[in-house]
Protein backbone atom coordinates (compact mmCIF):
# COMPACT_ATOMS: atom_id res chain seq x y z
CA UNK A 1 0.00 0.00 0.00
CA UNK A 2 1.45 3.14 -1.04
CA UNK A 3 2.99 5.78 2.06
CA UNK A 4 -0.13 8.33 1.29
CA UNK A 5 -2.86 5.78 2.02
CA UNK A 6 -1.40 4.74 5.26
CA UNK A 7 -4.00 6.86 6.85
CA UNK A 8 -6.33 8.32 4.32
CA UNK A 9 -6.69 5.45 2.16
CA UNK A 10 -9.55 6.81 0.42
CA UNK A 11 -8.49 9.99 0.00
CA UNK A 12 -6.60 9.17 -3.14
CA UNK A 13 -9.48 7.41 -4.94
CA UNK A 14 -10.63 8.13 -8.27
CA UNK A 15 -14.24 7.51 -6.58
CA UNK A 16 -15.88 10.81 -4.84
CA UNK A 17 -17.94 8.41 -2.57
CA UNK A 18 -16.96 8.43 0.81
CA UNK A 19 -16.14 5.60 2.86
CA UNK A 20 -19.21 4.51 5.30
CA UNK A 21 -16.48 4.04 8.26
CA UNK A 22 -13.40 5.21 9.28
CA UNK A 23 -10.31 2.55 9.88
CA UNK A 24 -8.90 2.41 13.81
CA UNK A 25 -5.54 4.11 12.35
CA UNK A 26 -7.79 7.40 11.32
CA UNK A 27 -9.64 7.30 14.73
CA UNK A 28 -6.02 7.07 15.89
CA UNK A 29 -5.22 9.99 14.17
CA UNK A 30 -8.40 11.61 14.73
CA UNK A 31 -8.07 11.47 18.59
CA UNK A 32 -4.23 12.88 18.53
CA UNK A 33 -5.80 15.38 16.26
CA UNK A 34 -8.69 16.32 18.72
CA UNK A 35 -6.80 16.54 22.12
CA UNK A 36 -3.38 17.90 21.04
CA UNK A 37 -4.82 20.39 19.20
CA UNK A 38 -7.64 21.14 21.97
CA UNK A 39 -4.68 21.27 24.58
CA UNK A 40 -2.52 23.30 22.36
CA UNK A 41 -4.78 25.65 21.20
CA UNK A 42 -6.52 26.88 24.70
CA UNK A 43 -2.92 26.85 26.34
CA UNK A 44 -1.25 28.77 23.76
CA UNK A 45 -4.86 31.19 23.49
CA UNK A 46 -4.61 31.89 27.26
CA UNK A 47 -0.82 32.60 27.31
CA UNK A 48 -1.68 34.58 24.48
CA UNK A 49 -3.75 36.75 25.67
CA UNK A 50 -1.64 37.26 28.61
CA UNK A 51 1.31 38.04 25.94
CA UNK A 52 -1.19 40.64 24.61
CA UNK A 53 -2.29 42.65 27.75
CA UNK A 54 1.09 43.07 28.66
CA UNK A 55 3.02 44.02 25.71
CA UNK A 56 -0.15 46.67 25.42
CA UNK A 57 0.85 47.88 28.61
CA UNK A 58 4.80 48.21 28.10
CA UNK A 59 4.04 49.49 24.65
CA UNK A 60 1.98 52.41 26.16
CA UNK A 61 4.62 52.87 29.02
CA UNK A 62 7.22 55.00 26.50
CA UNK A 63 7.90 57.00 29.66
CA UNK A 64 10.38 54.69 30.65
CA UNK A 65 12.11 53.83 27.90
CA UNK A 66 15.95 54.29 27.66
CA UNK A 67 17.43 53.18 25.30
CA UNK A 68 16.86 51.85 22.01
CA UNK A 69 17.48 48.03 23.20
CA UNK A 70 13.91 48.71 24.84
CA UNK A 71 12.69 48.83 21.57
CA UNK A 72 14.21 46.51 20.15
CA UNK A 73 12.67 43.96 22.85
CA UNK A 74 10.04 44.94 21.79
CA UNK A 75 9.58 44.69 18.27
CA UNK A 76 10.61 40.87 18.99
CA UNK A 77 8.39 40.26 21.26
CA UNK A 78 5.74 41.40 18.90
CA UNK A 79 7.06 39.54 15.73
CA UNK A 80 6.77 36.16 18.47
CA UNK A 81 3.25 37.12 19.02
CA UNK A 82 2.65 37.25 15.31
CA UNK A 83 3.97 33.77 15.46
CA UNK A 84 1.77 32.67 18.67
CA UNK A 85 -1.18 33.79 16.40
CA UNK A 86 -0.20 31.90 13.50
CA UNK A 87 0.33 28.80 15.59
CA UNK A 88 -2.61 29.56 17.39
CA UNK A 89 -4.89 29.35 13.99
CA UNK A 90 -3.51 26.02 12.95
CA UNK A 91 -3.56 24.34 16.20
CA UNK A 92 -7.79 25.59 15.93
CA UNK A 93 -7.58 23.81 12.32
CA UNK A 94 -6.39 21.13 14.08
CA UNK A 95 -9.45 20.14 15.52
CA UNK A 96 -11.58 20.47 12.50
CA UNK A 97 -9.05 18.12 10.68
CA UNK A 98 -9.94 15.94 13.47
CA UNK A 99 -13.18 15.72 12.49
CA UNK A 100 -12.95 14.84 8.92
CA UNK A 101 -10.92 11.76 9.82
CA UNK A 102 -13.09 9.85 12.40
CA UNK A 103 -17.05 11.19 10.57
CA UNK A 104 -18.34 8.58 8.52
CA UNK A 105 -19.01 9.40 5.34
CA UNK A 106 -16.36 12.03 5.04
CA UNK A 107 -13.51 12.47 2.73
CA UNK A 108 -10.47 13.20 5.38
CA UNK A 109 -7.44 15.07 4.29
CA UNK A 110 -4.53 13.49 2.62
CA UNK A 111 -1.55 12.52 4.57
CA UNK A 112 0.96 14.56 2.79
CA UNK A 113 -1.59 18.17 3.12
CA UNK A 114 -1.88 17.01 7.17
CA UNK A 115 1.76 16.70 7.53
CA UNK A 116 2.81 19.77 6.26
CA UNK A 117 0.50 21.40 8.03
CA UNK A 118 2.20 19.87 11.40
CA UNK A 119 5.40 20.91 9.37
CA UNK A 120 4.64 24.97 9.20
CA UNK A 121 3.44 24.92 12.84
CA UNK A 122 6.68 23.65 14.05
CA UNK A 123 8.69 26.13 11.96
CA UNK A 124 6.46 28.64 13.18
CA UNK A 125 7.15 27.98 16.67
CA UNK A 126 10.83 27.25 15.92
CA UNK A 127 11.25 30.62 14.53
CA UNK A 128 8.60 32.98 16.67
CA UNK A 129 10.92 30.91 19.52
CA UNK A 130 13.92 31.99 18.12
CA UNK A 131 13.07 35.96 17.39
CA UNK A 132 11.45 36.14 21.36
CA UNK A 133 14.44 34.60 23.03
CA UNK A 134 16.47 37.04 20.97
CA UNK A 135 14.06 40.18 22.86
CA UNK A 136 14.41 38.39 25.85
CA UNK A 137 18.31 38.07 25.81
CA UNK A 138 18.48 42.24 25.05
CA UNK A 139 16.15 43.31 27.52
CA UNK A 140 17.78 40.60 30.27
CA UNK A 141 21.14 42.18 29.26
CA UNK A 142 19.53 46.05 29.73
CA UNK A 143 18.18 45.19 33.18
CA UNK A 144 21.71 43.41 34.21
CA UNK A 145 23.64 46.60 32.82
CA UNK A 146 21.55 48.74 34.86
CA UNK A 147 21.63 46.54 38.08
CA UNK A 148 25.11 46.49 37.98
CA UNK A 149 25.09 50.41 37.44
CA UNK A 150 23.20 50.93 39.98
CA UNK A 151 24.21 54.13 42.14
CA UNK A 152 21.99 54.70 45.64
CA UNK A 153 23.11 57.79 45.66
CA UNK A 154 21.11 58.51 42.51
CA UNK A 155 17.63 57.42 43.69
CA UNK A 156 16.81 60.74 45.28
CA UNK A 157 18.59 62.94 43.35
CA UNK A 158 17.16 61.72 39.50
CA UNK A 159 14.62 62.90 38.28
CA UNK A 160 13.68 59.94 35.64
CA UNK A 161 13.86 56.58 36.63
CA UNK A 162 14.69 55.23 33.15
CA UNK A 163 18.26 54.50 34.95
CA UNK A 164 16.59 51.84 37.11
CA UNK A 165 15.09 48.62 36.30
CA UNK A 166 11.49 50.01 36.06
CA UNK A 167 7.82 48.38 35.22
CA UNK A 168 8.68 48.62 31.30
CA UNK A 169 11.69 46.64 32.32
CA UNK A 170 9.56 43.77 33.47
CA UNK A 171 6.37 43.46 31.57
CA UNK A 172 8.89 42.61 28.30
CA UNK A 173 10.10 39.91 30.32
CA UNK A 174 7.12 38.70 31.42
CA UNK A 175 5.63 38.84 27.79
CA UNK A 176 8.44 37.27 26.38
CA UNK A 177 8.74 34.33 28.91
CA UNK A 178 4.87 33.71 28.18
CA UNK A 179 5.37 33.63 24.76
CA UNK A 180 8.24 31.25 24.22
CA UNK A 181 6.01 28.75 26.07
CA UNK A 182 3.19 29.12 24.50
CA UNK A 183 5.49 28.11 21.42
CA UNK A 184 6.82 25.50 23.00
CA UNK A 185 3.43 24.23 23.85
CA UNK A 186 2.37 24.21 20.15
CA UNK A 187 5.87 22.50 19.44
CA UNK A 188 5.40 19.85 21.90
CA UNK A 189 1.70 19.34 20.66
CA UNK A 190 2.93 19.52 17.11
CA UNK A 191 5.36 16.94 17.74
CA UNK A 192 3.16 14.77 19.33
CA UNK A 193 0.79 14.99 16.58
CA UNK A 194 3.91 14.04 13.59
CA UNK A 195 4.46 11.30 15.70
CA UNK A 196 1.36 9.50 15.80
CA UNK A 197 0.71 10.53 11.94
CA UNK A 198 4.36 9.06 10.87
CA UNK A 199 5.21 6.02 13.17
Amino acid sequence: MPKESEITPFSGSSSSTPPQSKSARMRQVATALKWAGLAGFWVQLVLGVVSTVTLALAIVNQAERSNAGIGFSLFCAVCGLICLVVGICITFRYGKMASKFSQPNTLPPKKSTTIKMIQIAIITSIVGTIITIIGGETITGIVLSKTLAFDPAKVFNNQSNTEFVNSLDVFIIQACFSIILAHCVGLVSSLWIYSRIDN
